[in-house]
């Protein structure tokens, strides 16, 4: 299935569908109507206007600055954001840089390259948020429509009746059966005369934005989630080799004791010592593949298949026999993903437009501002344009003729005068939300400095952790190399040789999990950047949803 669209939809100008548009369309059909309904109308409006002004309603002054449209205008609410990056002077750090679109390529890694590809093309949950941007611009498609007449219908009706022969009525009529055929069309339009229908277009249309927004999220969390995945099972791939290897040595290190416990140069201890060694390197196995599993099963849910065994396309070894000496030529080893030192991060103020989520709380914040609007027009009296157009005949041959013709046009109003303690609620309830999602927005933008910030420190400290242990692993393997060699000059014990097997184990896994922590800091720092939303572009449907004709 294509990538649905992650562009920002643009939102709709008020010179498209606002007061210049809609007054043009509402004075044609006025005019079309006659002038005596003009007048009315006129008077209808002036009347309402009037009468507001001279009881002070604090409606109208508003009303005028934000483009013959009550409630606010939206502006976007402040935030906090640092001036810069706490790690902002170290070298590796390039603050004025741009994020890459596609940062998982500084892996050079093409497994993960393809396993980035297959899930945003099969990713379930990325594709349910691509259908939520397909309801949010129908929404936006139904609101439009209540810009044009509300009620528009044809009906028709044939009714054959007979009267009662025995009211005092009934000697003036000439027939006792008779026909009546109907046939009309009727209109009801509400004119959006203080802006509540705009208002909901704008509510609706940032809707929508926020829809695309939250694909984009989708998308920077998937991508995030499988470069995190792979890499973990490669950590998990390295720990098990390293198991393996250390299991190995310790078993030739049985061996060893048990010969010399034969020509009487060790104990029974000695060997059982060793053995209960080899045997928890050997546990740690099973617990280790038990890791690689979830992991591999997961990455299938991200592709959007059901769990399956990977091990093939990740270059996974089947048995230990392959992993040490390399027998399939098919697989090709691969270590923990690893890339340059330096780290492209942008300024704090950009998360602002990258971050997806940032940007569709933003959205959300917009659409509620809407709804306030359309709270308030409630305090104001609705003005309508009500038609009807039609025949009645009681011949159907006659139907269609001037003689048959009805009708009736002309200007109402309602105004729900007795509601108003229903109504203020309703609009300090709106405003509420709308104080709350504000806040919201506020968190957000905070959330995503403290995410870039964890990925900043853990892929930078990560680097030194994993230089300082590499070092530790290396005089751990000559110390457990001159301790053997020791042990079969019965210069040391069987317990300093335990001890140094040991540690060698502790410090090799510690090493795994050391450089996994770089790669994952590094995804957790362009995730939390809002990197690679960008990847979907060219597959994506037009960013301006089509309204079709109003009638």
């Amino acid at each position: 299935m294509p990538i649905l669209s992650t562009v920002p939809i643009a939102r709709l100008p008020g010179k498209d569908l606002g007061g210049d548009f809609l007054s043009h369309l509402t004075v044609c059909a006025l005019m079309s109507t006659g002038s005596c309904m003009v007048r009315a109308l006129i008077r209808c409006a002036c009347w309402t206007v009037f009468a507001l002004s001279a009881s002070g309603c604090a409606v109208l002054p508003p009303y005028f600055r934000n483009g013959f449209k009550v409630g606010p205008n939206f502006e976007t609410p402040p935030a906090t954001v640092a001036e810069s990056w706490i790690d902002a002077d170290d070298k590796r750090i390039h603050p004025n840089a741009e994020v890459p679109d596609t940062w998982w390529t500084a892996f050079q890694d093409p497994v993960l390259d393809q396993l980035i590809a297959d899930a945003s093309r099969q990713n379930l949950t990325l594709r349910e948020a691509g259908f939520r941007i397909l309801q949010a611009r129908a929404e936006l498609a139904l609101t439009v429509g209540g810009l044009f007449p509300q009620a528009q219908f044809a009906q028709g009706s044939y009714q054959r009746s007979k009267t009662s022969s025995a009211t005092a009525s009934s000697q003036f009529l000439r027939t006792k059966y008779f026909s009546q055929w109907n046939q009309g069309f009727t209109l009801a339009w509400e004119l959006d005369f203080w802006g509540r229908f705009r208002r909901a277009v704008e509510s609706s249309s940032a809707v929508l934005d926020a829809s695309v927004h939250d694909y984009d999220d989708v998308l920077v969390t998937l991508l995030g989630d499988v470069a995190s995945n792979y890499a973990q099972v490669r950590v998990a791939q390295q720990r098990i080799r390293y198991a393996r290897i250390n299991a190995s040595l310790q078993r030739d290190t049985v061996g060893i004791v048990e010969n010399r416990e034969k020509v009487g140069l060790a104990k029974q201890l000695d060997v059982d010592q060793a053995k209960s060694v080899l045997f928890q390197t050997e546990a740690a196995i099973p617990e280790l593949e038990i890791g690689l599993r979830q992991a591999t099963n997961r990455l299938c849910t991200l592709l959007g298949k059901a769990p399956e065994d990977l091990r093939a396309r990740l270059g996974i070894p089947n048995t230990p026999e392959e992993a040490t000496a390399g027998m399939l030529a098919n697989l090709v080893h691969r270590e923990i993903p690893s890339a340059d030192a330096n780290i492209l991060v942008g300024i704090p103020a950009d998360l602002l437009r990258r971050r997806p989520d940032v940007r569709r709380a933003e959205r959300l914040v917009a659409a509620q501002s809407a709804q306030i609007g359309i709270a308030k027009a409630e305090y104001l009296p609705h003005i309508l344009i009500n038609g009807t157009l039609g025949g009645s005949a009681a011949d159907f041959t006659t139907l269609f003729k001037a003689p048959a013709f009805t009708g009736n046009v002309g200007p109402a109003f309602t105004w729900n005068i007795f509601n108003y303690g229903r109504i203020h609620s309703n609009v300090r309830l709106q405003r509420s939300r709308f104080q709350g999602l504000i806040t919201r927005y506020q968190g957000t933008v905070l959330t995503a400095q403290q995410e870039v910030e964890n990925g900043l420190v853990t892929f930078l400290k990560s680097q030194q952790r994993a230089k300082l242990q590499g070092q530790s692993v290396d005089h751990a393997q000559r110390s457990a190399s001159i301790v053997l060699a020791q042990y079969e000059a019965g210069t040391v014990s069987i317990s300093q040789l335990i001890l140094i097997l040991q540690n060698l184990v502790l410090q090799q896994d510690t090493l795994a999990r050391a450089k996994g922590d770089i790669a994952l800091g590094l995804i957790q720092t362009y995730r939390a950047l809002g990197g690679g939303w960008e990847i979907g572009e060219a597959q994506r449907p037009p960013p301006r949803p089509h309204f079709g004709r109003p009638f």
